[in-house]
């Protein structure tokens, strides 16, 4: 069996937060280093405040962009008063990605031990979009891409990847519009 080809997929990285700027933003400059190195495309990139309407409006637009295939949120899935993240983007999920959220923690569990019951880490489907909540911290969002998101993205990874599915994401809107 000859080997697939390598299909770049177009992500867009949100961090929330109420004191990040670009110039400091390590969690977002983690992931978007990642996407490069890994062959991909970094579509759309934006810093907001933990606020639900501002989290929500961000993702949901890029979840409408056709240009955009995925998006990672980092930030706001702590425990504090401000941290809303999944309170923002839960509720949106057409699908929930529990696999996710249980793998994550077990990967975080070898690195900080218990201290990764504080992350409400998340994914989930919004708009046929990949949606995935990450911690505001680079060491999360490094194991999050380097131990699961960097493989499920790869059209190459056997036996299965998101890659290869993304384009059937949207069949329950064709089964229902006659064109199954």
């Amino acid at each position: 069996m000859a080997e697939r080809p390598f299909i770049p997929v177009r992500f867009a990285v949100l961090t929330v937060s109420n004191t990040r700027t670009l110039a400091d933003d390590k969690s977002g400059d983690t992931l978007a280093e990642r996407i490069a190195a890994a062959g991909h495309e970094l579509a759309a990139r934006a810093i907001v405040r933990d606020e639900v309407e501002r989290i929500r409006e961000t993702v949901t637009a890029w979840c409408a962009d056709p240009k955009i295939d995925a998006v990672l949120t980092t930030g706001g899935t702590g425990f504090t008063g401000h941290d809303v993240t999944p309170e923002a983007l839960e509720p949106l999920f057409e699908k929930r990605m529990d696999g996710f959220s249980q793998l994550f923690h077990r990967i975080s569990y070898e690195k900080i031990g218990t201290s990764t019951i504080q992350s409400r880490a998340t994914a989930g489907l919004i708009a046929q979009t990949f949606v995935f909540v990450l911690p505001g911290s680079p060491g999360a969002c490094r194991d999050a891409w380097d131990h699961i998101l960097k493989d499920q993205f790869d059209y190459r990874h056997m036996p299965c990847n998101f890659v290869e599915i993304m384009p059937r994401l949207d069949e329950h809107l064709r089964r229902g519009a006659g064109k199954a």
